[in-house]
């Protein structure tokens, strides 16, 4: 078992992906969060990979999102960007594109299989996020099982029940087939749902799958290692999930997800499977466009 992963109670063995849960980790004592190796990969990271946003919120927590472009800046000069502004940047694939990094990721999944009952991811894919002191993530649900492994900074993190109030089931195969984004329609009356958790350096969240979720900065730059992972278990639902989506377009009958059991739920992904190849859902939100480029352009209210 990995000695990335610490302080597990008895309760969080069986808990793991049915319920919130933090718990400490051991990443932050590389060196590979620190300035100077941050400035680094971002220099190098692959443009297509590179994702830099900045959401606006409304009084009511609505939010619009900006994307943005690097431009010719160097890795130094976006790492002063982020700290500096209120922008967040995110680096795609990191598990694959810094080979260090992936190298931890793996370790820290063995851990984690090692502590959490039953779990056995089939697939990782990491992303570094780099954000602002006042960054935000709104109200949103990831496709993909989620472990957030925070590095550096502080934040607080808000996550609700993935039930039909909060995480509708069209509207997750809708994410699915790539007809709408991760985010969701926020109400603040949805708070009172929510378990809320601050997370300090050396600390880790993971949550169930679909559990929609919104994260703030707490007034100091931050640095975390978002790592989607898939078991089969996930993957079978994610697959159902998709060709339901498909077969509400038909007019076709839709079962709820909650009481579709395991081997139905293989018989969609299995259909699913020639669904996507056949290409029957045209993709709503490939090629967001860019909205500005770091340095002159970056919008105002975002730099500091």
């Amino acid at each position: 078992m990995s000695d990335l992963i610490t302080a597990w109670s008895p309760d969080q063995k069986n808990a793991f992906g049915r319920t919130p849960i933090t718990f400490q980790h051991e990443l932050v004592e590389s060196r590979l969060f620190e300035d100077e190796a941050l400035a680094r990969v971002l220099d190098a990271y692959p443009a297509e990979l590179y994702d830099i946003n900045l959401f606006d919120f409304d009084a009511d927590g609505q939010h619009t999102m900006r994307t943005g472009a690097r431009g010719r800046r160097s890795g130094q000069e976006v790492l002063e960007g982020v700290k500096e502004g209120r922008i967040w940047v995110q680096l795609r694939r990191a598990e694959a594109w810094y080979p260090q990094l992936g190298d931890l990721i793996k370790e820290a999944f063995a851990g984690i299989s090692g502590q959490a009952q039953g779990f056995r991811p089939i697939q990782l894919n990491g992303q570094l996020i780099l954000s602002a002191p006042g960054a935000k993530v709104p109200f949103h649900a990831d496709a993909p099982g989620v472990v957030l492994f925070h590095l550096r900074g502080r934040k607080r993190i808000w996550i609700y029940p993935a039930d039909e109030a909060h995480m509708p089931q069209q509207g997750m195969e809708n994410i699915l087939l790539k007809q709408q984004t991760e985010d969701l329609p926020y109400r603040r009356e949805m708070d009172a749902a929510a378990q809320v958790f601050d997370l300090e350096p050396g600390m880790a969240a993971a949550w169930p799958l679909h559990a929609p979720h919104r994260i703030e900065n707490l007034g100091t730059f931050n640095v975390s290692l978002s790592v989607d992972y898939q078991t089969w278990a996930s993957r079978l639902t994610n697959g159902a999930h998709y060709a339901n989506g498909v077969f509400r377009r038909w007019g076709l009958p839709v079962a709820a997800m909650d009481k579709t059991p395991a081997f139905a739920r293989a018989g969609l992904w299995a259909a699913s499977l020639g669904l996507k190849r056949a290409r029957l859902v045209e993709d709503r939100i490939k090629g967001l466009e860019r909205s500005f480029e770091l340095g002159m352009d970056t919008p105002a209210e975002a730099r500091p």
